[in-house]
């Protein structure tokens, strides 16, 4: 008798993850939704931001509760940032997904998760409208409105550069 749960499994074998995340810091995100991802994401730019002393808020509902749903994420300082999070690939890259630099934002936070380190990238709007951030991909077939940016690891810094890097992106916004 064919035991269809049987062959799914086989072929998970043959599809799973990478081993580089067995038993790593940050094994579980790989076990998150995509959209789990990015919460993860914002939470912690949060959290960074309480640590470093940046004055951060967020887009809010009509009943003052936070929007999940906003054209920006995190206003830190005053400058509104689009945050995107992406965990490592099988050849050491980070995909950041969901970019679209026609929304109203000033720059972009990018984060990316390996199994055992943080990195991160930051740039002001225009610098990913004109490509100086890194080559934009589209997502959609004959679509423009939704990009993919992939980063290798060696062309983001570790996250303990995190207050300087949105510094340097805030200062170049208010030039």
């Amino acid at each position: 008798m064919v035991d269809p749960l049987q062959i799914l499994k086989e072929v998970l074998e043959i599809h799973g993850d990478a081993d580089k995340w067995l038993g790593q810091p940050f094994e579980r995100i790989k076990r998150l939704s995509n959209t789990k991802v990015g919460d993860v994401g914002q939470d912690f730019v949060e959290k960074l931001c309480d640590e470093v002393g940046f004055d951060c808020k967020f887009p809010e509902k009509l009943d003052g509760h936070r929007s999940r749903q906003s054209p920006w994420d995190i206003r830190m300082e005053g400058k509104t940032f689009e945050i995107k999070t992406a965990t490592e690939d099988v050849s050491g890259c980070f995909q950041f997904n969901h970019i679209r630099y026609h929304r109203d934002y000033e720059a972009l936070l990018c984060i990316g998760v390996a199994p055992s380190d943080v990195l991160m990238g930051a740039w002001s709007k225009a610098a990913v409208a004109t490509g100086n951030a890194g080559k934009l991909v589209s997502m959609e077939k004959s679509g423009s409105a939704s990009h993919k940016l992939t980063k290798r690891r060696d062309k983001l810094c570790p996250i303990i550069h995190f207050e300087d890097k949105i510094l340097d992106v805030i200062c170049s916004l208010e030039a």
